[in-house]
């Protein structure tokens, strides 16, 4: 079996992407696996390496790129997670000289490709593309947009989901009140105050339901903003009437908690106001739990959640989020069938297939290393 060598934000920086790499390299290398994290950090970030973290490239080297190259080349095969916020430079440029220097196969992950780019951020990802073995998108969304609007190779890129953890074997503890749920990092853009309107419009339900806001605010936005958007979302709670019904938990829960967390909910509500959304860890975790899911019309709960495990509604509409609400925890029978519209089977989705997916590519890619190696000595 190949080594890994990840290059990524990681724990304990709490983001998307480091949670989503935290999982993967986890499950690639549960078998003893030889693997390694080459940890990106920024301003602020807690700089104590956790374990399996090997080196840290710090925003603040210049050319840290170097030395992180060097170490990802002491392994088998480099799996890049890629956000254009994520690295040093314009757009994160400094990843794609990184790219360039390596000697050993790559597998660059899309955690974002943009409908509209700019000039520079298309050019800088069709070069990424350019530069990997192999690049991977979570959706087939993401796929489709890569391949029609970026001058990309299309056997290039492999389409691999978000995985999830399992879910569906955690005791579901149900609460007297209907349960709306929505969780992750805050801040603008989250759409939280659109649940919160749509929770105001509910009242009139017998019983009324609860509705839990669970993460702490981004790390970034609290540099910028301090925590603005959470006093905001306090207080519109407060205006509307409803702060009786909502648990603002400022926590950023582990796996098992946050696992009891899901099952316990009867609608997960995700109001994000982004239109160019392709990747939700979130929404994959909902379905995976087997619970239905209202969102707004962000790509990947149009391709997943269309006549799937859950209802889409229009952006920034609390009244569309009320009345899909109320379908769900009124309608007879609505809830069971949504939970069991999942379009991919259930164990698809899981931690341990979505690594054995990436295993299998990345076997690929160094067979196909090694055989150009002989041809080239032969």
């Amino acid at each position: 079996m190949p080594s890994y060598g990840f290059l990524s934000t990681h724990p304990p920086t709490r983001c998307g992407l480091a949670t989503f790499n935290s999982a993967l390299a986890t499950h690639l290398t549960a078998d003893g696996t030889r693997g390694g994290i080459v940890r990106v950090t920024d301003h602020g970030d807690d700089l104590r390496a956790g374990p399996g973290v090997v080196h840290t490239w710090s925003a603040r080297t210049q050319t840290g790129w170097r030395d992180a190259a060097a170490v990802l080349n002491t392994f088998d095969v480099a799996v890049v997670q890629h956000e254009y916020g994520i690295y040093p430079g314009a757009d994160g440029e400094d990843v794609l000289p990184l790219l360039r220097r390596l000697t050993v196969p790559s597998i660059v992950v899309l955690h974002t490709v943009l409908r509209r780019p700019s000039p520079r951020q298309k050019s800088l990802l069709e070069q990424i593309v350019t530069a990997a073995g192999a690049v991977v998108t979570m959706t087939r969304t993401a796929h489709d947009r890569l391949l029609v609007g970026y001058a990309v190779r299309p056997d290039k890129v492999t389409v691999i989901p978000h995985g999830a953890a399992e879910h569906v074997h955690v005791p579901a503890d149900r609460r007297t009140r209907p349960h709306l749920l929505t969780w992750g990092l805050l801040g603008p853009g989250k759409g939280v105050e659109w649940s919160l309107r749509a929770l105001a419009r509910l009242q009139d339900l017998e019983p009324t339901p609860t509705y839990t806001i669970a993460g702490r605010t981004h790390p970034k936005v609290v540099e910028h903003q301090g925590e603005a958007y959470r006093a905001g979302l306090h207080q519109l709670g407060a205006q509307l009437g409803i702060a009786h019904a909502v648990d603002y938990q400022n926590v950023y829960h582990d796996q098992p908690a946050l696992a009891r967390l899901i099952r316990s909910a009867d609608v997960v509500v995700l109001p994000y106001d982004s239109r160019e959304q392709v990747t939700s860890g979130v929404l994959i975790e909902a379905v995976a739990a087997g619970v239905p899911v209202v969102a707004t019309a962000f790509p990947h709960a149009v391709e997943l959640l269309n006549g799937g495990p859950g209802l889409v509604v229009p952006h920034q509409d609390s009244a569309a989020l009320a009345a899909a609400i109320r379908r769900i925890l009124t309608e007879p029978g609505l809830a069971a069938r949504l939970a069991g519209r999942v379009p991919l089977p259930a164990a698809d989705l899981r931690w341990p297939a979505v690594a054995a997916s990436y295993g299998t590519l990345a076997e690929r890619l160094v067979a196909a290393r090694l055989s150009a190696v002989s041809a080239a000595s032969a």
